[in-house]
């Protein structure tokens, strides 16, 4: 078998079909969620502490000098990306719970015992039949 087919192989299988849609919407999540936090969650958050903006929070290490940009510390983007990553772990969390919970439910049900076969029925009749005697 060739590199290719064994890649095409493993390309098809439907775990790695699922990962790829898995990654695939986690970024768009992901995205979202920055949106949510920078552009809805934290103006109101800032407004109410006085009219700060996060996300402009720097430490400056070093001046600009000439051509050279100032070197700084940005934690204020810094703070916003852990508000993102808070928010996307407590979603997948709930998601998770959820369908735990649903496990739980299928597996709390158990199967309906299978009816006997005519073969089960027929001995039983007979051994019925002979305990009567």
């Amino acid at each position: 078998m060739g590199m290719a087919q064994e890649f095409k192989a493993f390309a098809m299988r439907g775990n790695v079909v699922d990962m790829a849609v898995g990654i695939v919407i986690g970024g768009a999540f992901g995205k979202i969620v920055s949106s949510f936090v920078n552009d809805v969650l934290m103006p109101p958050i800032g407004m109410l502490l006085g009219g700060i903006d996060f996300s402009s929070f720097a430490l400056t290490l070093q001046e600009k000098v000439g051509d050279a940009e100032a070197v700084t510390l940005n934690y204020g983007a810094f703070v916003n990306t852990v508000i993102d990553f808070v928010i996307v772990a407590f979603a997948i969390f709930m998601v998770i719970k959820v369908m735990n919970a649903a496990k739980k439910k299928e597996e709390a049900a158990p199967a309906a015992p299978p009816a006997p076969s005519k073969e089960e029925v027929l001995l039983t009749e007979i051994r019925d039949a002979l305990r009567s005697r």
